[in-house]
């Protein structure tokens, strides 16, 4: 098939027609079909109910050092566990606090914690006229959203194929104090699947920021989220590289087991350097004894050791590759050679990101919605909810089943034409 834009007006319409004939007949199906969050399936959360037997009413909830799980205590979380997700982040034990189920709460806090109290005796973000952040874009909606609840305001900085664009983010943090922190995904980013490379992470850890209390915002997701043995994605250490750099305070690192075990109920944590740790321990013991120490111990128990978890996500990329692949071959069967959209195939991670041409997004995500398809908002990619281009689109292929997915990939591409011949034929 020749590019649709080479195309004259009645081939187009010719074309638009039979599409249409096609769009008019999914549609008369009535589907209820769900592709718009990062959801992990049934189906992989089935791979962890072994963990509800591993403890019961007669497990002994002691742990190594002697710690009753049961009762108050253990602010940092209980030791077997910050081993286990210390060797999953790749960093030291002792550079690792424990939390609740949630990474984004561990992230909401510590931005709230700089808005009250400030960063390692810095003045409080909420006294200063201005706090700013850098956004890599397209990203992480719920990322843009914590900033945007503390009135921060958010600037865009372009992903490339490396990760976010360099020369910028080292020009506005060397220039601006107001500017505080920056957020990152880095490996198999939201929503492009991106890895920063090795020259990316090395400029980050070397960054010269106006302000003292500037912090990069690692959210390490999917570390270990790969969708293949032989094609994995290997992303430098940040902690290591910061530390080596002199600048071991600029960085905070999360990362969570929500989509490994149970997305409602993990284990989240932060690691950071042994001054980042103290200043956040010591606002931490007056909001909590402690988190859930019998949950701790249950992710303990059953994963056992970095190994387990390893081995448990090859199961789950069992599952989740066949999906990226229906979906990642549709575009490219329906898609390819047409010029009206790009996509990337990414490594691991839990997203496609797709970009339309200009102007299409919000019209695609409708027309897909008109055939029973629910996506992401078009625009929640970027700060505000607002994509300038109006062009990217966040596909997430891990909720529906493998039967699911195939017509809602075809749903799209459907969309995806009918709303790309529009835009040309209103360009004739």
């Amino acid at each position: 098939m020749a590019a649709y834009k080479d195309l004259t007006k009645e081939e187009l319409l010719e074309l638009k027609s039979g599409l249409q004939a096609q769009f008019e007949e999914v549609k008369a199906r009535g589907l209820k079909l769900d592709m718009s969050r990062g959801k992990p399936a049934a189906a992989q959360l089935n791979l962890s109910m072994e963990m509800m037997n591993i403890l019961n009413s007669g497990t002994d909830l002691v742990c190594e050092d002697g710690v009753d799980c049961r009762n108050y205590g253990g602010l940092d979380g209980i030791a077997e566990a910050k081993q286990l997700l210390a060797d999953m982040m790749e960093v030291p034990k002792d550079n690792v606090i424990v939390f609740g189920n949630s990474s984004l709460n561990v992230m909401y806090d510590t931005v709230a914690r700089a808005m009250t109290h400030g960063i390692m005796g810095s003045t409080p973000w909420c006294k200063l006229d201005k706090v700013k952040f850098l956004c890599p874009v397209p990203g992480y909606d719920r990322h843009f959203a914590i900033t945007e609840h503390f009135g921060i305001e958010m600037i865009n900085v372009p992903m490339t194929a490396t990760g976010p664009d360099m020369d910028l983010v080292e020009k506005l943090v060397s220039e601006d104090p107001a500017i505080k922190g920056i957020w990152c995904v880095p490996k198999y980013s939201n929503p492009q699947g991106i890895t920063y490379s090795d020259e990316t992470v090395y400029r980050f850890a070397n960054l010269k920021p106006a302000a003292e209390d500037f912090r990069i915002f690692w959210d390490n997701a999917y570390c270990v989220h790969h969708l293949y043995e032989d094609k994995q994605d290997y992303l430098l250490e940040i902690l290591m590289e910061c530390k080596k750099a002199g600048n071991q305070d600029m960085v905070y690192k999360f990362s969570s087991t929500s989509k490994i075990s149970f997305p409602g109920s993990g284990i989240a944590a932060i690691a950071a350097s042994d001054a980042n740790l103290a200043d956040i321990r010591n606002m931490m013991k007056v909001q909590t004894i402690g988190h859930d120490k019998v949950n701790q111990l249950r992710h303990v128990r059953f994963f056992k050791d970095i190994h387990g978890i390893v081995e448990h996500m090859k199961k789950h990329a069992d599952i989740m590759r066949p999906k990226f692949e229906t979906v990642i071959n549709t575009l490219e069967r329906e898609l390819g050679g047409l010029e009206i959209g790009s996509w990337i195939a990414p490594r691991g991670g839990y997203f496609i990101s797709f970009d339309a041409m200009e102007g299409c997004a919000k019209a695609i995500v409708a027309k897909a919605k008109e055939a029973g398809l629910v996506m992401t908002g078009a625009g929640a990619t970027f700060p505000y909810g607002k994509d300038p281009k109006d062009s990217n689109i966040r596909i997430a292929p891990s909720y529906p089943t493998p039967e699911e997915l195939a017509v809602a990939a075809e749903i799209f591409v459907l969309s995806v034409k009918l709303v790309s011949i529009d835009k040309l034929l209103k360009n004739l």
